[in-house]
C-alpha cells in the first residue's frame, strides 16, 4: 500500500486481468507492465485482491503454498527467491482423484511434502523449533502448478500476483508425525506415465522443508495473513516441475512418507 493507504497504481488492473484469464480460461499478458518487477508489496496486493474475489464467490482458504524453493525450479523460471500463495478448498483433490485438465491453465506438476498445522504460527517469536512443534503431521503431495500468464512468461512479481502460480493440489493418504519422519533427508521420485521425470531430496527445498515453512510463517505474518491451525502448507518442490497433458498419470514416492498419485482428466473444472 502507498503512504496514503491507496492501492498502488495498476494493482486493481492487474487483479482484473488475472481474474479474467482464469474465468475465460485464456492466458493473459504478464502483469509486470502494471505493477513493475521490483515491488513485491504491490504483487502481494494483487494476489490478495484475486483471493478476495474468489472467497467472495464461496471459496474457502485452507492453507498456503510456498513456491520457488528449489534451485532447479528457480533456474527454470529465472528467479532467485521464494514466494507464497493461498490454497483454496476448490483447488484440493484426494489421492488418486482425477484433476480436470481444463481446471489449471498451462499445467505443470511437482512433488512436495505437505504439512498440516496443529497450532497457529501467528504471534510471538518464530523459529525452527516452534515451526516443528506446530506441525501435526506431514503427507506426500503433488502440486499442479498453473499460470494465468501466457507462456509462463513470468518474473517474480508476475508469479506472486498470480497466487504463486497455484493451480491444484493432491494430498496423499499416508500421514507421519515429525517424530516418525525427517523431511530434510527424504528422497523423492516422481513419474509421469511410468517414466521417471523428477527426483530430489528434502534438502533441495531451501535446505530443509521446515526452513521453507519458517520463511512462510514469517513472510505471511508480515503481509497480515498468518498461518493457522488446521491449514495445509505445501512446502515447495523437491525437484524440477514437469509439464502435463490430458490423460497423464502422475505418481510421486517420498521415502519414509509414502506415495501420492493422480490422473489428469480430460474434463472441465
Amino acid at each position: 500500500m502507498s503512504e496514503t493507504g491507496q492501492a498502488p497504481h495498476g494493482v486493481e488492473e492487474a487483479a482484473a486481468r488475472l481474474l479474467a484469464a482464469a474465468a475465460d480460461r485464456v492466458p493473459c499478458a504478464p502483469v509486470r507492465d502494471l505493477i513493475g518487477t521490483g515491488d513485491t508489496g504491490a504483487a502481494y496486493a494483487v494476489q490478495q485482491r484475486v483471493t478476495a474475489a474468489r472467497t467472495a464467490r464461496g471459496a474457502r482458504v485452507v492453507g498456503h503454498k510456498i513456491g520457488l524453493t528449489s534451485p532447479a525450479v528457480q533456474r527454470q523460471l529465472g528467479v532467485d527467491q521464494p514466494d507464497f500463495g493461498v490454497l483454496l478448498d476448490d483447488m484440493g483433490y484426494a489421492d488418486g482423484e482425477p484433476v480436470p485438465y481444463a481446471s489449471v491453465l498451462q499445467p505443470r506438476v511437482e512433488a512436495e511434502i505437505a504439512f498440516v498445522l496443529g497450532a497457529d504460527l501467528a504471534e510471538g517469536p518464530l523459529d525452527l523449533a516452534r515451526v516443528r512443534a506446530a506441525v501435526d503431521h506431514a503427507v506426500p503431495a503433488l502440486e499442479i502448478c498453473g499460470s494465468r500468464i501466457a507462456g509462463w512468461d513470468i518474473t517474480l512479481s508476475d508469479t506472486v500476483a498470480d497466487n504463486a502460480s497455484a493451480g491444484a493440489f493432491v494430498l496423499g493418504r499416508e500421514a507421519r508425525t515429525l517424530a516418525e519422519f525427517e523431511p530434510r533427508t527424504a528422497v523423492m521420485e516422481m513419474s509421469v506415465d511410468g517414466r521417471n521425470v523428477s527426483e530430489g531430496t528434502g534438502a533441495d527445498c531451501l535446505g530443509d522443508p521446515l526452513t521453507a515453512v519458517l520463511w512462510l510463517a514469517r513472510t505471511a505474518r508480515e503481509v497480515g495473513d498468518p498461518l493457522r491451525a488446521g491449514h495445509v502448507v505445501l512446502s515447495g518442490a523437491l525437484g524440477p516441475m514437469r509439464p502435463l497433458t490430458p490423460g497423464a498419470h502422475v505418481t510421486a514416492v517420498i521415502g519414509g512418507l509414502g506415495t501420492v498419485t493422480t490422473v489428469i482428466g480430460e474434463g472441465t473444472a
